[in-house]
């Protein structure tokens, strides 16, 4: 090769290489597929993004990311923490509730993020590696027989044939989550260490008093706690209630101060679109086209990449606190999904966003399962947040006795 062309591809290269380095610095986009381009403005640690698969165990994904990062934030390291060793103490503790509520109570896969909390309270917790409760060779979990095998077997006990219950009907409970998500074991090693469950969680240094959780509603008075009337709260446990604004400004001072946020929200909005990356509230709602003669030709996605084609500023709602509760009072919003707050950005226009971490597999978009939710989403759509209690500022602190 000639010293000349040597020293052209050397350059080329050079350029190519500054070219990239450019590139990096450019907003984050989802190109072509959304009328959004978001720029990160905060990003705190988090763990690896994991697949809840086919089950409905979001809240014990989200809640143990929330602690993961938890435990980025204390210089603990890095944690990968078992769900399904949760899951199966939340569905024995629940099956005992079951029966104890003569099946008056919801019985499922379903949980809320004090579950979580709870269950490592009361039988500590376990390593990924220790515990995957992935017994049939799955990539993931999957649930729906499972769900079905255990709410049938707790109607025929609690349907009680024999007038009066067995002594060994939570036994034969426990051998049912044995069959489906495994043993649960006595002892473990990990990174050269043995451990019980509750050695482990001990080992953590995580101070489980210190998480709380809120929400925002106004049938019940501000400053107060109260039970958070959702389907899946089926522990009955209670949460803290402020007014709207404050939510907002307890999730804001959170991740200003190096804290996330675990959060529970409604997704079945037609704004929420985590394939394409965001989740928002235009202000002007997408027309019902359903059973319409143009419904057959137009579809949802046709329209998404209509409105790619020319991104615009997307006006949204004006959230205020009597939206937010005639939607939850009319069951337009509910209690469908947990996730994790991690940090903040704006789109091109300058509005705020969070980005939030989701438990759908790192491949399910562009921003490897991450998406960015609106402040209006998330003033309108949160049925509740974990938050650690330091992070809540002062002021607000003090109304709720904290």
């Amino acid at each position: 090769m000639k010293p000349l062309t040597l020293r052209f591809l050397v350059l080329s290269i050079l350029l190519m290489a500054m070219g990239f380095a450019q590139a990096q610095k450019k907003p984050v986009t989802t190109e072509q597929t959304s009328p959004y381009q978001f720029t990160d403005i905060k990003r705190l640690p988090a763990t690896s993004v994991k697949d809840q698969f086919r089950s409905g165990t979001c809240w014990s994904f989200s809640s143990n990311s929330f602690l993961e990062s938890e435990l980025l934030r204390l210089g603990k390291g890095e944690y990968d923490l078992s769900q399904m060793f949760i899951v199966r103490h939340a569905y024995a503790d629940k099956a005992q509730r079951y029966a104890r509520f003569h099946g008056s109570l919801n019985f499922g896969g379903g949980g809320a993020f004090h579950d979580v909390i709870n269950m490592m309270r009361k039988y500590g917790a376990i390593p990924q590696e220790a515990y995957s409760g992935n017994v049939i060779g799955e990539v993931g979990p999957v649930h729906a027989e499972m769900d079905e095998v255990f709410k049938d077997y707790m109607d025929g006990v609690i349907k009680n044939p024999n007038k009066k219950l067995t002594p060994v009907w939570y036994k034969g409970f426990l051998s049912l989550e044995d069959a489906y998500l495994g043993e649960e074991p006595a002892k473990f090693t990990y990174k050269g260490k043995e451990y019980t469950p509750m050695t482990f969680e001990q080992s953590l240094g995580l101070n489980l008093d210190d998480y709380v959780e809120i929400s925002s509603f106004t049938h019940h008075p501000f400053y107060s706690k109260f039970i958070l009337e959702v389907p899946d709260n089926w522990s009955q446990d209670e949460v803290y209630n402020v007014p709207l604004d404050e939510m907002i400004e307890i999730i804001n001072n959170s991740l200003d101060n190096g804290y996330t946020v675990a959060w529970a929200a409604d997704v079945s909005e037609k704004g929420f679109k985590h394939n394409l990356g965001f989740a928002n509230v235009p202000e002007e709602a997408p027309k019902e086209t359903a059973g319409l003669e143009a419904a057959k030709w137009t579809t949802q996605k046709q329209a998404d990449s209509a409105a790619a084609a020319k991104p615009v500023e997307v006006k949204e709602k004006n959230i205020t606190q009597e939206l937010r509760q005639e939607a939850f009072d009319n069951y337009e919003t509910t209690d469908d999904h947990g996730l994790h707050i991690i940090g903040t950005a704006k789109d091109q226009f300058g509005s705020p966003f969070y980005i939030v971490k989701n438990s759908w597999n790192s491949n399910s978009n562009k921003f490897g399962g991450y998406f960015y939710a609106s402040i209006p989403y998330v003033r309108y759509k949160t049925t509740c947040i974990m938050v650690n209690k330091k992070a809540i500022p002062a002021k607000i602190a003090r109304k709720l006795g904290l």
